[in-house]
């Protein structure tokens, strides 16, 4: 997933694309305590990609707020 790829995407679109990262990251973060999680990247992963789409979610509100 890329920036350029969410910026296309709505807010609504955009808070349920965080949801579904935050389960992933919380289902992410349970198979490591259990010792499941076999590639411990996608942890690190799964959170730079929640973080863009908050990133892309505070620029379209800043800019929906500055046109007003």
């Amino acid at each position: 997933m890329n920036a350029k790829e969410l910026h296309d995407k709505t807010p609504d679109q955009l808070r349920e694309e965080l949801a579904t990262l935050k389960k992933e990251q919380f289902n992410l973060r349970f198979q490591q305590a259990t010792g499941q999680l076999e590639n411990p990247a996608q942890l690190r992963i799964a959170r730079r990609n929640a973080a863009r789409v908050k990133t892309v979610l505070n620029q379209k509100a800043a800019s929906a707020a500055a046109s007003e």
